[in-house]
């Protein structure tokens, strides 16, 4: 028996529905991870890394079109990540700009979180400005007020300012600014995170626009960055 008009045309729209939300999802998972918006004058592409990346080809890594490269140091008050010291040295012998990152831990004090990045990331005139990270995602569960959150933060900026010369660079997620409020507070150059689309803000000198891209000489997936001019 044939069927209705309708229910034809309501079955091949639910096939072509079909067809292209395969299309969708492989197209995803081949194109997205490769995807790279086109540069500006003066910007270029980097990377920032942990000991999470596993063992890095840093030549390879430079041959893809890849700038420059932040290094996870320390986080807290007495963790060194466990593949900077490679990832520093392999860095810098690829030709890459290299700089070091510190995770913000809420549960220790600005000073002793300044002494163990100072003590752990070689003093180099060269290197990119030091940059602090700043989430609740991965902090410790304590939530102390914007208050106390500040003048900790600003013993580290101070501290490691002091030390380095360097104003510190500002990766502030979501969630840690819609809670303390603190990225314009502390008026520092700006590390701004908007996934696959440029950002909506004016202020920044760093653009995390993916987390999940492919690069030659790192395993799995990693963040993505566009950075504009040579320092902020």
């Amino acid at each position: 028996m044939a069927w209705p008009r309708r229910r034809r045309w309501l079955f091949v729209a639910a096939g072509v529905l079909a067809v292209l939300l395969v299309v969708g999802l492989v197209g995803r998972y081949r194109w997205l991870p490769e995807y790279r918006p086109a540069l500006r004058d003066g910007e270029r592409y980097g990377v920032d890394v942990s000991h999470h990346q596993g063992e890095i080809d840093w030549a390879r890594v430079a041959d893809d079109d890849i700038g420059f490269a932040y290094i996870k140091a320390t986080e807290g008050g007495d963790f060194v990540d466990a593949s900077f010291e490679r990832n520093w040295h392999g860095a810098d012998a690829a030709g890459l700009d290299r700089g070091a990152y510190h995770f913000f831990t809420l549960c220790r004090p600005g000073d002793e979180q300044a002494e163990n990045f100072l003590a752990t990331v070689p003093s180099d005139p060269e290197a990119l400005p030091p940059v602090v990270d700043l989430e609740l995602a991965g902090n410790c569960s304590e939530r102390q007020a914007s208050t106390e959150v500040e003048r900790e933060l600003r013993t580290f900026l101070r501290a490691v300012e002091s030390e380095t010369g360097e104003e510190v660079v500002l990766y502030v997620g979501a969630d840690f600014e819609g809670r303390y409020h603190l990225r314009d507070e502390l008026a520092r150059p700006v590390w701004h995170r908007r996934i696959l689309l440029r950002p909506d803000v004016a202020d920044w000198w760093i653009w995390q626009f993916h987390d999940r891209a492919s690069i030659d000489g790192i395993g799995g997936d990693a963040d993505l960055n566009v950075m504009r001019g040579e320092r902020p």
